[in-house]
């Protein structure tokens, strides 16, 4: 098979949650155990740096990816989802995986591999393990897919665990209380391993510190030890406002790996060079200045909520925004965050779990401004753009395949 029949494989022939939701998750290591043993378990072949939480761990896992690279290390990243490319989600030092390296390991070991029916996540957990491995990276980031303790990601060993904070989001999948949720997360706390918690949330500290004790592991709730006035000296090219709370995760993070031996240098320029270096889009990415035009990938309430009063801090006569959603998204708890006095322009983003308009209309109350709602998110974003005058605000987001296609986010992929 050529690459793009292997991805159609990938993609269709096995279930894959951000297309299809719930039913491709699968509760168990067994099958991702079984699956890398069966080539070679080379997830015990480098170190690594493990990442959960609600929002921010694909913000923080290129920061911290960015911060490596600019120390010398060779840095492999996992991260899910992809926007535009499948080879997104493994990289060393910001280049992609191979085409040819994804073509060759699907065809090798896809029939040894066949009675345990791999889903999509397994696969492209056990292709960027061997991939670090083969590659001989000196460090690799891996961001957790869903959750934390039932993720295929949790059979590593890390140097240091990070958790970024909790929200409920998946509660369908992780629990309906935040406390079911952190417990989820809290699971890639290892023996003796380092975890890092980046925001301190008061009504479940106690799990993450019951969990570190009882495997032994030194604990830092990152917020507590970095100050706002610390945290702006930082010229950071995300420019999500948001970011300064991971930012105090990811120093802590980079305290503890030079505590342990793990030397690291240019910090202040890696920060600021988190796009060139990684490759990271859709994080509060400002694509038109005048007028201004903004996306990002937030896709909950939490993450929504912080994002809308950015989006209002952006002087504007008026605030247009495209939004889309997944079908398992409680949207009627989203529009409880987003600002009452704009415009929207409502689409379904080209994915099967992608929520249909005619649905959507069912969840919009009466008091939000709608100018339409529209297929597609191409037709949405090409209307409110030629309704947008230059002293307004377009925001694009909802979801992160809202954002995914978008034509402006489209790159050169490096082989």
């Amino acid at each position: 098979m050529n690459y793009n029949q292997i991805e159609e494989y990938l993609f269709e022939q096995l279930p894959m949650y951000q297309r299809v939701g719930s039913v491709a998750f699968k509760k168990g290591l067994d099958n991702i155990i079984e699956f890398c043993r069966i080539i070679g378990n080379p997830q015990n072949n480098f170190k690594s740096i493990h990442i959960a939480g609600t929002n921010g761990k694909g913000s923080s896992s290129h920061m911290l990816a960015s911060v490596l690279q600019e120390s010398g290390y060779k840095t492999g990243l996992y991260t899910s989802p992809h926007l535009k490319s499948f080879r997104e989600r493994v990289k060393i030092d910001g280049k992609m995986i191979t085409k040819d390296y994804v073509v060759n390991f699907v065809d090798k070991y896809k029939d040894v591999t066949a009675h345990l029916k791999p889903s999509f996540f397994e696969w492209t957990v056990a292709l960027a393990f061997k991939y670090f491995e083969e590659q001989q990276v000196d460090i690799a980031v891996i961001e957790v897919g869903l959750g934390g303790r039932l993720d295929s990601t949790n059979i590593i060993t890390p140097l240091v665990s990070l958790i970024t904070n909790i929200g409920l989001d998946h509660k369908n999948m992780l629990g309906n209380t935040l406390r079911e949720i952190a417990g989820e997360k809290a699971g890639i706390i290892k023996p003796g391993v380092p975890v890092v918690v980046s925001e301190y949330q008061e009504e479940i500290a106690d799990i993450f510190e019951n969990k570190a004790k009882d495997c032994n592991a030194d604990l830092t709730f990152a917020a507590h030890n970095y100050n706002f006035d610390t945290l702006q000296k930082y010229n950071l090219d995300l420019k999500g406002k948001y970011q300064r709370k991971n930012l105090a995760g990811v120093l802590a993070v980079s305290e503890q790996l030079m505590k342990i031996g793990f030397p690291l240098s240019n910090i202040d320029k890696a920060l600021s060079s988190v796009i060139i270096n990684t490759g990271l889009q859709g994080r509060w990415q400002i694509l038109s200045e005048k007028p201004f035009i903004v996306c990002d990938t937030a896709h909950n309430v939490e993450g929504l909520r912080e994002t809308m009063e950015q989006l209002l801090e952006v002087e504007a006569s008026a605030y247009r925004l495209v939004m889309g959603f997944v079908s398992d998204k409680a949207v009627e708890e989203v529009f409880e965050v987003v600002p009452k006095n704009a415009v929207y322009y409502f689409c379904t983003p080209n994915v099967p779990r992608g929520l249909k308009v005619e649905d959507l209309k069912m969840h919009v109350s009466g008091d939000i401004n709608v100018k339409g709602y529209y297929k597609t998110v191409d037709e949405a974003v090409s209307i409110a753009k030629n309704d947008l005058k230059a002293d307004e605000a377009l925001y694009i987001g909802g979801s992160t395949f809202v954002v995914a296609e978008l034509n402006e986010l489209d790159y050169e992929e490096k082989a």
